[in-house]
Parts: structure tokens; C-alpha cells; sequence
């Protein structure tokens, strides 16, 4: 029983000792950024598009794919957690040419800003101006928050839980108030009815959808920054990302460390294992998959499957029209506001991680011996130029916030397809004896193979057919 780590790019691994594990509560944060991130995108637009459209006749495929996001992640925290290395570095370590693959997979898909875009659209619709105008603040005002919080995770943590916390608590509100029976048992229909697809959707949309039931795409592998940063597993031996301007500079390093795997550190690995599970579990699964049923059948109850739902974010729109007919003006303001606190706070977060991933490429790829790029200042340069890069977007035209959300979706269900076969690859050749997956976690890595395999292949046949 061992871990053996590749050492072709980097310096093989230092050894420490694994740390004790926490109580439960104490690990609680990093599935919920992930779950806040997966609110924003498929939950908030993609899915209760959807559901306008087809009712739930797809909803089958919501769950599924919320399934397969969690062991993926999994097999993420498996990594990081023996090593305190992150997932991409571990990819590395299996050949240097995944450094350009995951620096182009990490920066295509995010690149648009179709959260900032969305989130402007809809002040315009309360205040009147530029939507432009409102999603360069918001991407600017993004960055802003990110450079100055002291501890990049904490910052990003406390506002996703407050985040989280709140739109639980409308959704549940806007349930008792809105949902009937037939709505649930027409939700439940759906969710059994697996393999079936409407005729007359567009694939690239579903696509998009599939790969955003949770977070989607690179952003689920800065679930190892996450967890690194918050110190699980050998990851409280690699320091944290802070900011070069309010916070305090920490060794944080590229290669991480292993332990020595015996009678004494498997009880605590195994503790380790369960628990991560445990929190992954709850703030995560349970609460994507409980958000993505709650934000469909509301929708279901405001509008009519089936009547047109308008261009772009018009559905979004009409669910606001029908708060305001049902309870008032101010239902349908505070329905608005919450949609814009949720995808200009998703905005920050996948800044955030996408930064992260691609900041991890770079810095262990190219400038892991510089004493002047520190992951730090790397991460703060990166991340203006993402933001410069949304203002340049937005600035030539590109200004659909639904166009750049789809472009974004469908592109990252392609980056999920090829990671989840790297995570097969690196987890059973790094890993021994109880460390190693079982049988059903690869089992479950090569479903997600072909699931995602499958609808990108099927979309790029349709575009290109």
C-alpha cells in the first residue's frame, strides 16, 4: 500500500504526517461554493428554461448529471486530499502536454461573461440604462472584491454561504406559496422517465444544461483549491492564496506532500475519506439537486409549459410578470434583485476558480522557480485579464447573455469528458490498497466518460451535420 506520484515535471513530493480530521461542522464550505456556483448557471437560467419550454420531461437528466458531478468531485478531493496537490498539477505529473490542454480548457470556456451580461440585463429592466454598462461594473467590481479580501477562499466562502443561505430561503418561500401537487407529481414523472429528449430541443442548450446540473466543467476541479485552502487532508501543509495588496504572503507551493500509509495514518485517512464524502453530500448533492427541483417547478407553476418564452432571458422576464400579477410590483423587484445577486455573485466565484486552475497550470508549467510570480501575484494577474478580456467581449457586441451562458456550457461539457478519463487514469495509477478507487467510484468515472462523451458528440454531429 503506497502512493506513487509521476515526478517527470515536478519534484517528486515531500513527506508529512496526516493531519488529524476535524469535526464535521469544521469542514463544511468548499461543496457549498460549488453548489452557490451551480445556482447561478444551470439552476437560475439553464434549467427552468427548460422547464418553460418542455415541462419537466428532461428533468431525468438534472439528477443524473448532478450524480456524476459528485463522484467526479470525489475522485478530485481523493487527490488533494493524500497529496495537498490540486488535480490539475496531478495531471502534470501524468504528461507534460496536459499544461497547454488544461491552460486552453481552462480559459475558452469561461471567458465570456455571460453572468455579468445577464445580471446587467436584468437591472435594466428595473433601473432602464445599458445593460453593457452595468456588466463591465460588475465584472470590474468582481475583481475588486477578489484582490482585496486578505484570504482569497474566505472571502468567496462567506459570500456564498450568505448567498446560499438566502436563496433557500426565497425558494422555499415562493414554494409553499406557488407549488401544487400536480406540479410535484408531474416533477416526479420527469425525473423517472430516463432516455427520454423532446423533439424540437436544441442540443446545444441541453448540452449546456447537462454540463451545468452542478457547477460544470474546470470549475470542478477547483474543488482541490478549495479544499487545499481549507485545509483537509495533506492540503493544510501547502499555503493558501492571499492577496499581494491586504494579506499576508504564504509559501503556497506547486508540489504537495504524501504520508506514509500504515497500521496508524489508514484510521485516520479512512475518517478522512468518510467525512469529506459526508460534507460533499450535504452541501453539495443534496443541495443542488434540491435547488434545481425547486427553481424547475416554481417556474412550471408561474408559467405555461409550452407558450413561448421570448428571446434570450425573456422566460426570466415572465416569471417576473407573473410575481407581480400574483402578488404585486414588489414580488416581482425582489424577484429581479435575487437574480442579479445570484449571477453577479456566481460571477465572482467563477472568476475565482477559473483563475485558480489556470494560475496553477501556468505557475507549475512555467514559473514554479520564480521569486517574483509567486501563485499570488499570479492569481491577481490572471484575473484582471479574464476581466479585461469580458470587457473587451462585451465592448465589440457579443452581448447575449443567454448566447455567451450556452456557449460557455456547452463548451465545458467537452472539458468534462476529457477529465474525467484523466481521473481514472491518475487516481488508479498514483494509488494503492484502501487509497486506491473501488470498483463502483471507476465505475462511476467511466459512466461519466461516455455521458459526457456521448451529448458532445451528439451536439458536435448536430452543428456540424
Amino acid at each position: 500500500m503506497s502512493i506513487r506520484l509521476p515526478d517527470g515535471v515536478l519534484p517528486p513530493p515531500g513527506r508529512r504526517a496526516l493531519p488529524p480530521v476535524p469535526a464535521l461542522r469544521a469542514l463544511l464550505g468548499p461543496g457549498i461554493i460549488l453548489a452557490g456556483l451551480s445556482i447561478g448557471s444551470g439552476e437560475f437560467v439553464l434549467w427552468p428554461r427548460l422547464t418553460a419550454q418542455f415541462g419537466f420531461a428532461i428533468f431525468w437528466a438534472a439528477w443524473i448529471g448532478v450524480t456524476i458531478q459528485f463522484f467526479l468531485n470525489m475522485e478530485i478531493e481523493r487527490y488533494t486530499l493524500a497529496t495537498g496537490e490540486s488535480a490539475v498539477v496531478g495531471f502534470l505529473r501524468l504528461s507534460r502536454v496536459f499544461g497547454p490542454v488544461f491552460l486552453l480548457c481552462g480559459t475558452l470556456p469561461w471567458i465570456w461573461p455571460g453572468w455579468a451580461t445577464g445580471a446587467g440585463t436584468l437591472l435594466s429592466w428595473q433601473i432602464g440604462g445599458d445593460p453593457v454598462v452595468y456588466a463591465v461594473a460588475g465584472l470590474v467590481l468582481c475583481g475588486a472584491v477578489l484582490s482585496l479580501g486578505p484570504v482569497i477562499y474566505r472571502t468567496v466562502e462567506i459570500l456564498q454561504i450568505t448567498l446560499v443561505s438566502l436563496i433557500f430561503a426565497g425558494l422555499i418561500y415562493l414554494f409553499a406559496r406557488l407549488v401544487t401537487v400536480d406540479a410535484l407529481l408531474a416533477l416526479g414523472e420527469g425525473a423517472i422517465h430516463i432516455g427520454h429528449v423532446p423533439d424540437g430541443i436544441e442540443l446545444p442548450l441541453l448540452l449546456g444544461a447537462l454540463a451545468f446540473a452542478g457547477a460544470g466543467g474546470t470549475v470542478n476541479l477547483a474543488q482541490s483549491n478549495y479544499i487545499r485552502d481549507k485545509g483537509y487532508g495533506m492540503g493544510i501543509w501547502v499555503g493558501r492564496l492571499t492577496s499581494p495588496f491586504t494579506g499576508r504572503e504564504e509559501a503556497a507551493s506547486d508540489t504537495g506532500f504524501v504520508f506514509d500509509v500504515n497500521e496508524e495514518s489508514l484510521p485516520v485517512w479512512n475518517l478522512w475519506w468518510r467525512r469529506a464524502n459526508i460534507e460533499h453530500a450535504i452541501s453539495f448533492y443534496l443541495l443542488c439537486v434540491l435547488s434545481l427541483a425547486l427553481l424547475c417547478v416554481i417556474t412550471w407553476s408561474l408559467l405555461e409549459p409550452g407558450a413561448p418564452v421570448g428571446e434570450g432571458f425573456g422566460f426570466i422576464r415572465e416569471q417576473a410578470n407573473a410575481l407581480s400579477t400574483r402578488f404585486g410590483p414588489g414580488a416581482e423587484w425582489t424577484f429581479l434583485c435575487a437574480g442579479i445577486a445570484v449571477l453577479v455573485s456566481t460571477e465572482l466565484a467563477l472568476l475565482d476558480a477559473v483563475t485558480r486552475v489556470v494560475a496553477d497550470v501556468v505557475h507549475a508549467s512555467l514559473l514554479r522557480d520564480s521569486p517574483r510570480w509567486t501563485l499570488s501575484r499570479l492569481y491577481i494577474a490572471i484575473l484582471w485579464g479574464f476581466i479585461a478580456f469580458g470587457v473587451a467581449v462585451l465592448l465589440v457586441g457579443l452581448d447575449q447573455p443567454l448566447t455567451l451562458l450556452v456557449l460557455s456550457s456547452s463548451l465545458n461539457a467537452g472539458v468534462m469528458f476529457l477529465y474525467s478519463g484523466l481521473l481514472l487514469w491518475l487516481n488508479a495509477s498514483s494509488f494503492s490498497g484502501p487509497l486506491r478507487p473501488s470498483p463502483a467510484r471507476m465505475a462511476a468515472l467511466v459512466v461519466a466518460l461516455l455521458f459526457y462523451g456521448y451529448f458532445s458528440a451528439l451536439t458536435l454531429a448536430d452543428q456540424f451535420g
